[in-house]
């Protein structure tokens, strides 16, 4: 960017699949994304976690980090987040301590307390693998620290024999945990563990001042982090022109009010889909709504907001949420908004 003042910038990406759009499409536009942000200078590029979502194909966080990292050089990855009650902490710990190995310095462990699904997923999840107990996520955050620590974990069994446990054997850095929430509990457990913290903003907006002073006027100092760190993120469209911008975000506007009303999820419509259906009044107040608090506008504006947004809430970085949709006419393996969007932001 041209302007010094301006944050630093990442990109959390949810991997979505539109119409006529396969899986395997939608995952080689995602990581085709992260190397052009590896290239404009991103400082991370993070992976949601979702289940049996039709538009969202980010189901498994370590996975697309593991390919990302092979095909970027400096740019870090990874989780925004785990979502940790649907996983064994030490099962955690091993994946990113061995992505930490695989490309030491660059890899990030974004954590999160929701399912990520809908109950019926959840369910399957606990029927059938490993995972924790939502009520115990102090003790298993706590726990996969230790475990990737290059010192390791020490248990004490019931005979009173200590047992050494390690992720990885002979490791040398750990990665970076963050804690992530849209509420205060979240921040709370992040001033007390001395975490970094990311507020998610592009979710929800609601007392997002209140949070952040929350953690940072509790914040316990650890030995990894003297200080708080924390960021935010937010959902992003930027076009040459206002008009293409707006056009690009009705299909995820559209989507947003359909989950939130409770309405059946398909993948995403395409532009001219969006644009074709209107919707009903609750919908259309709800779209209303959410595009108030999103960052929808040509490149000058966008770059000032985004500074803007940093300056207000007192954060040096922003994550972007890349958020725009696609022409029916545009290749089914790249995603042509998206990468305008990184683009424009910072040219």
């Amino acid at each position: 960017m041209n302007d010094m003042t301006a944050p630093r910038l990442s990109v959390l990406d949810l991997v979505p699949v539109r119409t006529g759009q396969s899986s395997a499409q939608a995952l080689a536009a995602s990581l085709a994304l992260a190397g052009r942000a590896d290239a404009l200078g991103y400082e991370r590029y993070w992976f949601a976690e979702h289940h049996n979502m039709p538009a969202v194909a980010a189901s498994t966080p370590p996975v697309m980090i593991a390919a990302a990292l092979a095909r970027t050089e400096r740019i870090r990855v990874g989780s925004g987040g785990v979502m940790l009650p649907n996983h064994a902490p030490l099962v955690v710990a091993e994946q990113f301590a061995a992505l930490e190995a695989l490309a030491p310095g660059r890899v990030d462990l974004g954590i999160g307390r929701a399912p990520g699904s809908d109950p019926v997923v959840t369910a399957l999840l606990r029927s059938s693998g490993p995972t924790s107990d939502v009520d115990r996520f102090p003790e298993h955050v706590q726990n996969i620290l230790a475990l990737m620590h290059p010192d390791g974990a020490r248990l004490r069994l019931t005979d009173g024999q200590v047992y050494d446990v390690h992720a990885t054997p002979a490791a040398e850095a750990t990665p970076t945990v963050w804690l992530l929430g849209s509420s205060d509990y979240s921040a709370r457990l992040a001033a007390e563990l001395g975490l970094p913290y990311v507020f998610a903003n592009h979710f929800s907006g609601a007392g997002i001042d209140q949070v952040l002073a929350l953690y940072r006027d509790g914040y316990t100092p650890s030995e990894a982090h003297p200080s708080p760190r924390t960021f935010l993120t937010v959902n992003a469209v930027v076009a040459p022109t206002l008009a293409e911008a707006e056009e690009r975000a009705m299909p995820q506007l559209r989507a947003m009010a359909r989950l939130r009303t409770g309405r059946p999820m398909g993948r995403s419509e395409t532009v001219e889909e969006a644009l074709a259906e209107p919707l009903d009044g609750l919908g259309q107040q709800m779209v209303q709504d959410m595009r108030a608090r999103w960052l929808v506008a040509e490149p000058e504006t966008a770059r000032a907001e985004v500074a803007r947004l940093a300056a207000r809430h007192g954060v040096d970085e922003v994550m972007v949420v890349p958020v725009a949709g696609t022409y029916a006419g545009e290749p089914l393996d790249e995603t042509p908004g998206r990468v305008q969007t990184l683009e424009l932001l910072t040219t």
